[in-house]
């Protein structure tokens, strides 16, 4: 298990102001998140009210923030964070087989649309799973189910698909690329989870599909789903000042945190969470 102090998940303004903090405090940290940044960003026509970069365009900003966090050396781990546990005096943080640990996490995710599918949510955990990689072993034998919401995940279906007898897999985009002989590729929307106790089926506009779990692939998880019992309110993590949650050790900053949704405010504010992350971390250090 990779160990570090502070874990930052997010590579928009919030997340890269956190890490260039952090490390200006010399705190190891790792960084989650993808190397193009935000998509928000670069996909930004022109950006009035960022201070010093008057009428910049999302692109020739996003250009800017890399060359600050490669001059600082800070490298970007194209990892998603599919689970996080506390453990009491460290966070365990799951993606795909691998697990990493953190004195302190720093939530830069953005605002997560939390559309989730009707009876998912109560079946989370019994036969509902976010992370293919993680519960794969569970599968010798069975049939799963798994709806990606993008073409990076179809490596984590590949990798079920040498567990399970058979891989059901529903691609929320076009033109999916598969190639392992077990897996049946189906475009259908998916409408409702079906269980009591335990999944059984998952409804679809192209009729139901029975198997044993579903995995749901999306780019980014919920922040109260990512780590349970953090206080949210309608999908956004309620903060005080200094950016702590209500999960103390976590922090977090960005459109997360609720409106409003500007560049300037997200990197504020990832600025102050990496600043209490690293004094919590340091509280830590001291046994205090």
């Amino acid at each position: 298990m990779t160990e570090t102090d502070i874990i930052i998940i997010g590579t928009g303004p919030a997340g890269l102001e956190a890490a260039i903090t952090c490390v200006i405090r010399k705190k190891k940290i790792l960084l989650l998140g993808q190397k193009d940044l935000s998509a928000k960003l670069t996909k930004a026509h022109t950006v009035n009210n960022y201070l010093g970069f008057p009428d910049i365009s999302g692109a020739d900003l996003a250009e800017n923030f890399n060359k600050h966090i490669l001059a600082l050396d800070i490298e970007i781990t194209e990892k998603r964070a599919a689970s996080i546990y506390n453990m009491g005096d460290y966070f365990a943080v799951q993606s795909g087989a691998e697990m990493f640990q953190a004195k302190a996490i720093i939530l830069a995710t953005g605002m997560v649309q939390k559309t989730l599918l009707p009876g998912e949510e109560i079946l989370i955990g019994k036969g509902v799973s976010y992370c293919a990689t993680c519960d794969a072993a569970l599968y010798p034998g069975k049939t799963a189910i798994v709806i990606s919401y993008s073409e990076d995940e179809e490596s984590e279906a590949e990798f079920l698909a040498e567990y399970a007898d058979k891989v059901i897999y529903i691609p929320m985009y076009k033109d999916a690329k598969i190639s392992k002989e077990n897996i049946e590729v189906i475009y259908a929307k998916p409408e409702e989870i079906i269980g009591e106790n335990s999944f059984n089926l998952l409804k679809t506009d192209k009729g139901d599909i029975s198997a044993d779990g579903v995995f749901i692939l999306r780019e980014a998880i919920a922040p109260d789903v990512l780590i349970p019992g953090i206080e949210t309110d309608k999908g956004h993590v309620v903060v005080g000042k200094d950016m702590s949650s209500s999960i103390p050790g976590v922090f977090a900053c960005g459109d997360i945190t609720g409106l409003p949704y500007q560049y300037i405010k997200a990197a504020g504010e990832g600025n102050i969470a990496a600043l209490s992350a690293c004094a919590y971390v340091d509280s830590m250090s001291k046994g205090k």
